[in-house]
């Protein structure tokens, strides 16, 4: 049950991440970086590690595109 919440969390994620990753639009992985936490941390208690690995995934990817930004844009 867990890892179906994970999944859920990394999916309303994604959904900031995907524009995020367009020029003039990075500010919203600022959004999406707590989220994806919450959705790893979730994922993390659940046994099966599907919901950890696309939440970790997402917040890599928002990571990286913040640092290309100079963390701004």
């Amino acid at each position: 049950m867990l890892n179906i919440l994970s999944i859920l969390v990394g999916l309303t994620s994604l959904i900031f991440v995907i524009p995020g990753i367009i020029p003039l639009l990075g500010a919203l992985n600022w959004l999406a970086i707590p989220i994806t936490l919450v959705g790893a941390v979730i994922g993390m208690l659940s046994s099966k590690t599907a919901g950890r690995n696309l939440n970790l995934l997402l917040l890599v990817v928002a990571i990286v595109r913040l640092s290309l930004g100079g963390g701004l844009l």
